[in-house]
């Protein structure tokens, strides 16, 4: 039984505008789907009189999701405070590779992945920005920007006054705007195509011709899988590096994917995602590569080695 006016299919419906939430906030799709689950696991461990009392079930499960996913951010800066190289947000499939990867009819609804719409909101460019705000800063702006959500709601999920929110937002927007978050360039594709072509054919060349001499390649393998630990920089390092890998991993299989809603590349051997990767294209060049081998944060791809 759902609130007076609002059935129980009502209040299970709210599921995908916050797995939206959660995602943005946390970089995660497990977090995400746990998070919500412990929201609802909160709703449904009411009593049906308390539930009568909320006038809209979809504004509450939406701040106590906020509220937790503010906890776990909280938690999650200590943690990775102790990672093993660089930490990179978990790299989302879509609905049909989530499919594909867990078996399923490639044409069917997805959950998790499916619920999560994908936008530049999502893009890895602007999850690694949102990794460098505070947890209040990055609240306040995926709700407010993002999704916009009153400040006055904010209020509710940070504990404080819609003045301090607003701050928070402008705080948060200042960052991003330095970091001069981009938007999906014209011929990413193209160029993703390009550089997959250069890379299984080992062409350092071309390869240094498709990336910006300026790049920087950021890799993350939690401490679970041989990676580089800090940030390459430079086109023709990053060529070097990329060819270097080939080299070392035969029968390494290239398959250009969407990741985070862009075009991207997913590295396989015999079945098994071992990379994704996702770009960032400016000119026709690639300017950063984001590479995420933790095999944790690769299960929405499938089995990961």
């Amino acid at each position: 039984m759902g609130t007076v006016g609002v059935s129980t299919e009502e209040v299970a419906g709210e599921r995908r505008q916050l797995m939206n939430v959660a995602y943005r906030l946390l970089g995660s799709v497990t977090e995400a789907e746990d998070a919500v689950q412990d929201a609802y696991a909160r709703w449904y461990g009411m009593t049906r009189s308390r539930q009568e009392e909320i006038l809209s079930p979809g504004a509450w499960l939406t701040t106590v999701t906020g509220r937790i996913c503010l906890d776990l951010l909280g938690s999650a800066r200590a943690r990775r405070e102790r990672y093993v190289g660089a930490w990179l947000p978990e790299p989302l499939p879509d609905r049909t590779e989530w499919n594909r990867a867990h078996g399923a009819d490639p044409t069917a609804s997805a959950d998790p992945a499916d619920q999560i719409v994908l936008d530049e909101s999502v893009s890895m460019a602007l999850l690694v920005v949102l990794e460098t705000m505070t947890p209040a800063e990055r609240v306040a702006f995926v709700l407010h920007d993002v999704f916009r959500y009153p400040f006055a709601e904010i209020a509710d999920v940070l504990g404080r006054a819609p003045g301090a929110c607003k701050q928070l937002a402008a705080s948060a927007r200042r960052r991003v705007s330095v970091a001069r978050v981009p938007a999906m360039a014209t011929g990413q594709a193209d160029v993703v195509k390009r550089v997959k072509a250069a890379w299984e054919s080992k062409d350092i060349a071309t390869l240094v011709g498709l990336l910006n001499p300026a790049a920087v390649m950021t890799a993350d393998g939690g401490g679970m899988v041989g990676t580089v630990l800090r940030p390459v920089e430079g086109g023709a390092r990053i060529a070097q590096y990329m060819v270097a890998i080939a080299d070392k991993a035969p029968g390494l299989e290239l398959l250009e994917r969407s990741v985070n809603g862009v075009p991207g590349l997913v590295a396989q051997r015999a079945g098994v995602v071992m990379t994704v990767a996702s770009f960032d294209v400016s000119d026709r060049r690639v300017t950063r590569i984001w590479a995420v081998r933790n095999p944790e944060k690769l299960r929405p791809w499938g089995a990961a080695g």
